[in-house]
């Protein structure tokens, strides 16, 4: 039996750039009274299988989830999926090849910051997560900036992100990615319900119509970076196009004191939505 009536659809671990394990986030939402959580790391599910044996001792239900990586109108563009096959072979494949091209934009941002004149070099980022880190983890630009932050070169993780690793930052770098379609494509062919990540910070509503019209199944539209009139205008966006209405709290952890994006919790949708979910809506063609 859950402990609440409400979710949290979209939180971060170890597996990706978050700080905390699996099972650390699926004890956070028991001590915030939720009833479930999904785990949605970047590019990979390999932190999923931990959450549920947690998830089981807890009577928590852990939403089995993804947040695909895509770049569509010349910017990052984020598409959750949730209750995919996560075995499937051909799934865990195009996950793996999409992170072997965040190798390679970090091996891109590591020149950049080195043509920079810092002194920083890859083997010193997976020293920096080797205790954290298992096959099918990915390392991304959080775990860069640590280093950074480590070796003086900024302040503050926001400080990395916005001297050098955010978008059009000095040593932001974005290889060729999947566009939005092909993300929502594979989690319906395996199975899954494709939803659209914090689309107000993407300030492109009309991008944001072009993707609903490529067969997304739902929009986050309650997540952290969100003001109020953001949540409205996307409450009545989904419900114009029939969509699914999920919330997350996109949490990360906590970096130098911060947390990243909000606590576990703080941004929750009724458990009802996970009916919705797990309903399977056949790509389009």
């Amino acid at each position: 039996m859950t402990t609440g009536l409400e979710a949290d659809l979209h939180t971060h671990t170890t597996a990706s750039d978050g700080t905390q394990s699996p099972a650390a986030n699926v004890q956070m939402a028991f001590e915030a009274g939720l009833g479930a959580i999904a785990i949605t790391d970047h590019d990979t599910v390999s932190g999923i299988a931990e959450a549920v044996e947690a998830g089981l001792k807890l009577g928590i239900e852990v939403v089995p989830g993804v947040e695909i990586s895509t770049v569509a109108g010349g910017q990052d563009i984020h598409v959750l999926g949730y209750f995919m096959q996560v075995e499937d072979p051909q799934f865990l494949a195009r996950l793996a090849s999409l992170r072997e091209t965040r190798d390679r934009r970090n091996e891109m941002i590591i020149e950049r910051l080195q043509q920079l004149g810092l002194s920083i070099t890859l083997d010193e980022i997976f020293q920096e997560v080797a205790n954290i880190k298992t096959k099918g983890d990915t390392v991304g630009r959080p775990h860069i900036a640590a280093v950074l932050m480590k070796k003086g070169y900024v302040a503050s993780i926001s400080e990395a992100f916005d001297k050098y690793l955010g978008n059009g930052a000095a040593a932001y770098a974005n290889p060729p990615r999947i566009e939005p379609s092909t993300a929502i494509q594979w989690i319906q062919e395996a199975g899954g319900t494709a939803v659209l990540a914090h689309p107000g910070i993407y300030h492109d509503d009309k991008l944001v119509e072009e993707i609903i019209g490529q067969g997304l199944d739902g929009i986050e539209v309650y997540h952290s970076d969100h003001s109020p009139e953001e949540e409205t205008k996307y409450l009545h966006l989904a419900q114009r196009f029939e969509l699914l209405i999920t919330a997350g709290s996109d949490f990360h952890g906590e970096r130098g004191g911060v947390v990243f994006h909000a606590p576990i919790g703080s941004k929750r949708i009724g458990m009802d939505v996970l009916k919705n979910l797990q309903q399977k809506k056949e790509p389009l063609s």
